[in-house]
């Protein structure tokens, strides 16, 4: 059965802090099969047999509130989504290389095209941010504490919640949950 991934925003950082064991039974009481969560960053696996990938994200999203306290942004990627995704990056290895950071920022929804304009206008200097579908990648030429980019900058330009998600956890996430076929 294909695996689901659920990538949770604000989740373990500002306050909120949810152990993985208590995240992993908050997941299992919606009968998600086989469960599990990867690093504290609110990553989550598993298996949602056919359900349908909104409902499902407001079925989670309630869940979480309700169980929580606050509002838990949830993020979904099926196993073809995220193969493509660690299979896509837009820069080139040398770039990659010479880089101090590379992230994913993952979406709900493409940018709009004046969200993209605006976000354009970020690409700069140390930061490079390159828009593909439901995510903006951003190549950061220094450490991400000296860049003035932030996921507060981005929601601010693109007026989009998102996550952002270390390339190299998204990859580790990919190679110990998805069978090579």
């Amino acid at each position: 059965m294909a695996r689901t991934f659920a990538f949770l925003r604000a989740l373990n950082v500002g306050g909120h802090t949810v152990p993985m064991a208590r995240l992993k039974e908050l997941f299992e009481e919606l009968e998600l099969g086989s469960v599990e969560t990867f690093l504290a960053s609110g990553n989550v696996t598993f298996d949602a047999g056919k359900a349908e990938p909104a409902r499902l994200q407001r079925r989670i999203e309630a869940h979480l509130h309700q169980a929580l306290g606050y509002e838990v942004h949830t993020l979904l990627r099926s196993e073809l989504e995220l193969v493509s995704l660690v299979q896509g990056c837009p820069f080139s290895e040398a770039e990659v290389k010479a880089a101090t950071a590379l992230n994913v920022i993952l979406l709900q929804a493409p940018l709009r095209p004046e969200a993209e304009a605006r976000l354009r206008a970020h690409s700069v200097g140390v930061d490079r941010l390159q828009a593909a579908g439901r995510e903006v990648w951003w190549l950061c030429a220094v450490k991400q504490s000296e860049s003035t980019f932030s996921n507060a900058v981005f929601e601010k330009a693109t007026g989009q919640r998102a996550t952002f998600r270390g390339f190299n956890t998204l990859q580790r996430l990919a190679a110990k949950s998805i069978p090579v076929r």
